[in-house]
């Protein structure tokens, strides 16, 4: 019997879908590395969702949350808190995609203490 994930109702779907977007923008191919050395430069963990959220991590590399006029940390509290655990789950599959070599490159932010 394998683990399925139940499927939870998102309550706020607009704001959802857009730090969603956000998120898949900043992880994708040609921002990752980018993405890594901001977290980096903040002295941040890349699991510390909310600490990359207070320091606008998110809006340093994507243009596009940049310029919405609004900031990921306000898509996010704006959230149900159910909503806001499949986004910090979500987030989390993002970290565990970035491709091994960058995650070496910036183990020190991959650490856990």
């Amino acid at each position: 019997m394998s683990f399925e994930q139940a499927t939870i109702k998102v309550e706020h779907e607009r704001q959802f879908a857009a730090l969603q977007a956000a998120i898949r923008r900043a992880f994708a191919a040609e921002q990752v590395e980018k993405l890594l050395g901001r977290v980096q430069g903040q002295g941040l963990r890349i699991r510390d969702m909310d600490g990359l959220l207070k320091a606008r991590v998110l809006e340093s590399v994507d243009a596009e949350l940049r310029s919405s006029g609004t900031t990921g940390e306000q898509l996010y509290q704006a959230l149900t808190v159910s909503d806001q655990g499949q986004m910090r789950e979500f987030y989390l599959s993002q970290i565990e995609e970035v491709p091994q070599q960058l995650r070496h490159k910036f183990s020190r932010i991959y650490q856990y203490y």
